[in-house]
């Protein structure tokens, strides 16, 4: 797994051995970054299940002004810290360790506001909706933020009931990645 481009393109990461965590193939990771192209200058990213940091590092490889981590597993967090390090970003980045799925208390109201936010849950567990509601709860998006998420292509995402609309859709083999909208 490497960074696909900016400033830190062939930069090396690790992963979390074993089965934990799901890294984000390079060719699905680069094709997000190319459909995002033009999103980055600037941008407060937040990176939740964080794994890696895959997605947000290579946000602040291309330009994003800050990254916020999320991530629970605490295997995941040390090889996060050493991909953090390895890239030199710390000091553009805040890791945090937090049950996504009881709430987003952690980053409630945050300033600046969240306009890049990258979502890669476990598959099929269902826990979309509940990140997205949190999420919403949180406040701490402006409107118009775009959210990407990688998911099973039998995992859908819940429309109708919070602020977010999908505005594209791309499978890849049995992913799906999904890039909402959200409006106030």
């Amino acid at each position: 797994m490497r960074i696909i481009g900016g400033e830190l393109k062939g930069r090396k990461l690790i992963s979390v051995a074993g089965t934990d965590t799901r890294p984000t193939a390079d060719r699905i990771r680069e094709s997000i970054f190319n459909i995002l192209a033009g999103r980055f200058h600037g941008a407060v990213v937040l990176d939740l299940f964080a794994g890696t940091g895959a997605f947000g590092i290579e946000a602040l490889s291309r330009g994003a002004e800050s990254a916020f981590f999320i991530e629970l597993n605490k295997r995941a967090l040390t090889v996060l810290k050493r991909n953090i390090n390895a890239c030199s970003v710390g000091n553009k980045v805040t890791i945090i360790q937090w049950n996504i799925l009881k709430n987003l208390n952690c980053i409630q109201s945050m300033r600046p506001a969240f306009n890049l936010i990258f979502m890669d849950p476990p598959y099929n567990k269902h826990l979309i909706g509940p990140c997205l509601s949190n999420l919403h709860d949180s406040g701490c998006m402006e409107s118009g933020a775009c959210v990407t998420i990688e998911h099973s292509q039998w995992e859908s995402i819940p429309e109708g009931t919070l602020p977010f609309s999908v505005i594209d859709q791309r499978r890849y083999g049995k992913t799906l990645v999904s890039f909402l909208s959200y409006m106030l």
